[in-house]
């Protein structure tokens, strides 16, 4: 096993997603802040837009190339143009609203390449028997990375009055102010660790134990080779496809909903959101350690139901309720079943897909998944969902979606590969 390489790429992937995780969590509640949820919808649409192009590639690269050296050129960089823009932001002193929209749309387009290449990474270097360990251990450190982020974006984002910290609806007199940093300042702490974890990536040194053939042939044929795998193993693709469903509905919460939520519904400051992501994560490390028992005793595909239906619950809970302590129970729940829908999913798919075509086919239920978002986009953008707290209908609407995906999972069910991963 290659041990000393799978820490390696933890450590790397932890170091930069503490701080894309503060950036992305500040530049949505930035455009709250500025009564700009509208502007930042659009850009969130046009990244969304831009991904259903960029995806593709960024499967087929993954599945062409040596896995390290994409990882290196993808931080490579993400890193440089956000060291662009820190530069510029520091010279007029701040950044206009496109270039922060720009941050957005490159650190999405990295996340889009990112993590299909870990989890292609990881399944090239680990033997079958611990795929099921090498998922739990990436949610755990993933998301104990989202809890810091979060607390450090709670300070970043609004800094303390009075020497008062804020969180989770509860003030503590820290006894000394700290101001709030400016955009700028947080990306610049963000394109600081990207050329950490590049150094710590050069470092690894691995030995692959899955064979990859080399294939000739333009793009589209390489494309059209990964979906003609998944065309002859349809319940593969029929699984990858709802099973992402709770992860669209996390993403929607996430960076564009949930700011909407805090701000318009419960009226509520930057801390809160900040503090919403720090529960969320802190349910996802819980699954982390807890879900390799419900391995031992049930079926991948019923896990995925579960978790389908138990998040369906959780954005009807949110539709319902004004509480903000029950906003954040329900993101520490939202937190177990995309995590476990998450560690379920990728389990799955390092049993049924070949590493040969794993890029590829992580980049079509990418695709899917985008083409969904790009409708839910256009239809929460507009006019109505932003006028007092009607916000609270498209956590409806996303409950009936994530119901539905949950009856066709039931439907497909005895197609699945019900073998137990343990």
């Amino acid at each position: 096993m290659n041990k000393k390489a799978i820490v390696l790429i933890f450590i790397a992937n932890a170091i930069s997603g503490m701080a894309q995780g503060i950036s992305m969590i500040a530049i949505p509640w930035y455009f709250a802040q500025k009564d700009q949820l509208a502007y930042f919808g659009v850009a969130y649409l046009i990244t969304n837009i831009v991904s259903l192009f960029w995806v593709p590639y960024s499967g087929i690269l993954i599945d062409k190339y040596d896995r390290k050296h994409v990882f290196m050129g993808a931080t490579l960089i993400g890193g440089s143009i956000l060291a662009c823009i820190t530069a510029y932001g520091f010279y007029l002193g701040e950044l206009p609203q496109f270039m922060i929209a720009a941050v957005f749309l490159f650190t999405f387009l990295n996340y889009n390449i990112h993590y299909p290449t870990l989890y292609s990474f990881i399944q090239e270097i680990t033997e079958r028997e611990n795929y099921s360990k090498m998922t739990s251990l990436m949610e755990i450190i993933g998301q104990m990375t989202t809890v810091t982020a979060g607390a450090i974006a709670t300070i970043l984002l609004e800094g303390t009055e009075g020497g008062i910290f804020r969180i989770f609806g509860f003030s503590f007199d820290i006894g000394f102010n700290i101001s709030a940093w400016k955009i700028h300042e947080i990306f610049l702490a963000d394109s600081i660790t990207y050329f950490v974890a590049l150094l710590i990536i050069s470092l690894i040194v691995y030995k692959p134990l899955a064979v990859r053939k080399k294939e000739l042939g333009s793009l589209s044929v390489r494309l059209k080779t990964g979906w003609n795998y998944l065309m002859s193993h349809k319940p593969v693709l029929w699984y990858g496809v709802l099973s992402y469903i709770v992860f669209l509905a996390m993403l929607m919460e996430a960076f564009y909903l949930g700011v909407s939520y805090v701000n318009n519904h419960l009226h509520e400051s930057g801390d809160v959101y900040a503090n919403s992501k720090m529960t969320y994560a802190l349910g996802a490390i819980f699954t982390g350690f807890t879900l390799k028992h419900l391995f031992t005793k049930y079926s991948i595909p019923l896990i995925t139901i579960i978790f389908t239906m138990g998040t369906a619950g959780i954005f009807f809970v949110q539709f319902a309720s004004h509480s903000i302590y029950i906003f954040f129970l329900m993101l520490f729940f939202l937190g177990i079943t995309n995590a476990g829908t998450r560690i379920a999913r990728v389990t799955y798919l390092f049993r049924n897909v070949p590493n040969q075509f794993f890029g590829r086919a992580g980049s079509i239920f990418f695709l899917s998944n985008i083409i969904f978002r790009i409708v839910l986009l256009a239809i929460f953008s507009l006019a109505f969902f932003q006028l007092e707290d009607n916000i609270i209908y498209a956590y409806l609407f996303t409950s009936v979606i994530l119901f539905l995906a949950g009856l066709l999972l039931i439907f497909h069910y005895k197609k699945f590969d019900l073998s137990h991963t343990a």
